[in-house]
């Protein structure tokens, strides 16, 4: 199976703290970390550690912070022909803080992936695609109009989008704050629609009727950065190699759990062996 992945690649700068701040608030006693991350790279990469051939599309800067940002999907074979080198935008950075919970916040700064335009992409998508919303809304338009297969948009995070866009979508993913923003356009189209509940699992709705849900196996959260795109390449997987959407959700939630007991995005992705053996 090969997909095609459009979307965001950012270098993740994580402080694990004592706790969460406050508005206004600083909080010591944090140990920092650096690890490769972004939406469009965690769920590419999610992917193929799940078996996927993947193509991703996006925009780094031509900056220190590239190499690190691309690192885990070169040493994963991860196709990344389709990441052009911005000359002049730095590689996109998230600042998260974590605590001992596994909670975390996230400040964004978008750079390179925010010159991600439509003229970057191909002409015809014709594998599977997944696409998120940390790119410019235009492109993410025009590759989901450009797919000629199944397409996965994840919602994320949530922003206005057309109702051409919600209708293109064969599945679309949201997680519980994601499924408040957008309300009943969600159930506009006639694709699948999979809300996450964090510990609580997954439900897939059709036109707005509960089709499937399934809860993951208890584990350790240690880091939740990640954890969604984890589920989101995992669904997407599980789907196309024509699961039933309970047992798609099941092997989704185990992967996503799995990927919540470990620290950083893209370190904590699980392989194919680690999510069957949990769910055996």
């Amino acid at each position: 199976m090969r997909l095609t992945v459009v979307g965001s690649i950012n270098l993740d700068l994580v402080a694990t703290a004592p706790r969460l701040p406050r508005a206004g608030e600083t909080v010591t006693g944090a140990t920092l970390a650096r690890h490769p991350g972004g939406k469009g790279a965690n769920q590419a990469l999610a992917a193929r550690r799940l078996g996927a051939e993947v193509c991703l599309v996006g925009r780094v800067g031509r900056d220190g912070m590239a190499g690190e940002a691309m690192a885990l999907l070169l040493a994963d074979g991860v196709d990344v022909a389709g990441v052009v080198t911005d000359p002049s935008a730095p590689t996109g950075v998230a600042l998260i803080a974590v605590d001992p919970g596994g909670e975390n916040q996230i400040v964004v700064a978008a750079g390179a992936n925010h010159e991600a335009l439509p003229e970057q992409l191909p002409a015809r998508i014709e594998t599977p695609l997944i696409l998120q919303l940390e790119l410019p809304i235009e492109t993410v338009e025009a590759a989901a109009g450009r797919g000629t297969d199944f397409v996965c948009i994840n919602l994320a995070p949530a922003a206005p989008v057309s109702d051409q866009l919600l209708r293109r979508a064969d599945l679309l993913v949201v997680n519980e704050t994601e499924a408040e923003f957008y309300g009943d356009l969600l159930h506009q189209g006639g694709g699948r629609v999979v809300v996450t509940l964090g510990a609580r699992g997954a439900v897939m709705y059709q036109r707005g009727a509960e089709i499937a849900r399934a809860t993951p196996p208890k584990v350790k959260a240690v880091d939740a950065t990640g954890a969604g795109d984890c589920f989101v390449g995992a669904i997407c997987v599980a789907l196309l190699e024509g699961m039933e959407p309970e047992a798609a959700l099941r092997f989704a939630c185990a992967a996503g759990a799995i990927a919540a007991t470990r620290p950083g995005a893209q370190p904590s992705l699980p392989t194919r062996a680690e999510v069957e053996e949990i769910l055996a």
